[in-house]
C-alpha cells in the first residue's frame, strides 16, 4: 500500500486542502491520502493557532465519508515541535510494509533544505509537489519528485481566519460541516 502524507496545521482546513488531496489521490498511484495534523510546526508561530484537538476535529468532519482520505493524529504523541523526518521514522516503525510519500506545496519544497534532515527526506521519500504561485519546483525535479499540476485556489488558512475576524462570510471557503462548527464554536474571532 502506498500512502501520501499531507502535513499541515490545518488552521483551519479549507476547500483548497481538500481539492489538492482528492486530485492527488485520483491522479497518482497513491492508495490513500492522510491529512497529518501537526500540533506545532517549527516554522509557524503558536499565536493564533487553534487548539490541536479542535483542528483535528475540523479535519475529521471535513473529510468524513470521503473514500481514500484519512485523518492522522500521529504527531499528537510525538515531541513538539513536529519534525517531518521524526514522524516518518515513527510511522515506518508502526506500519511496516506501507510505502509513505509526502505531499507538499512548491513553497515547502523550495524550503526543504531548511528542514531537519531535508536532504534525507529528498533521498528516501517520494515527493508529490503541487504547484503554487511564485515558485518553480520544476527546476528541482528528480526521479523521486513528482510535480503535480493540481487545481489550486488562492485560499489560505490565514485568509479564512482574517475573514472570520473581519466578520465576513467564509461559506464556500470551507465545507459546510466545518463552517457550521467554526460558527457555532466561535473559533478564530
Amino acid at each position: 500500500m502506498k500512502i501520501g502524507l499531507f502535513f499541515g496545521s490545518f488552521n483551519p482546513i479549507h476547500v483548497g486542502h481538500l481539492i489538492i488531496g482528492k486530485y492527488i489521490l485520483n491522479n497518482t498511484e497513491l492508495d490513500q491520502v492522510w491529512y497529518v495534523v501537526s500540533p506545532q510546526n517549527p516554522f509557524k508561530s503558536q499565536s493564533g493557532l487553534l487548539n490541536e484537538y479542535h483542528r483535528l476535529h475540523l479535519v475529521n468532519i471535513a473529510i468524513e465519508g470521503e473514500p481514500g482520505l484519512k485523518v492522522c493524529n500521529i504527531e499528537f504523541g510525538l515531541p513538539k515541535p513536529s519534525y517531518t523526518i521524526d514522524t516518518l521514522t515513527y510511522l515506518e516503525e508502526r506500519y511496516p510494509g506501507i510505502n509513505f510519500a509526502i505531499i507538499m506545496g512548491e513553497d515547502s519544497f523550495s524550503n526543504l533544505d531548511k528542514w531537519k534532515s531535508g536532504n534525507l527526506i529528498k533521498e528516501r521519500y517520494e515527493l508529490y509537489v503541487y504547484k503554487r504561485n511564485g515558485s518553480d519546483a520544476n527546476s528541482k525535479e528528480n526521479s523521486r519528485t513528482h510535480i503535480i499540476d493540481a487545481p489550486v485556489l488562492n485560499i489560505s488558512s490565514s485568509y479564512v481566519r482574517a475573514q472570520i475576524r473581519a466578520g465576513k462570510s467564509i461559506r464556500y471557503l470551507v465545507t459546510d460541516p466545518v463552517y457550521n462548527e467554526i460558527m457555532q464554536a466561535g473559533y478564530y474571532r
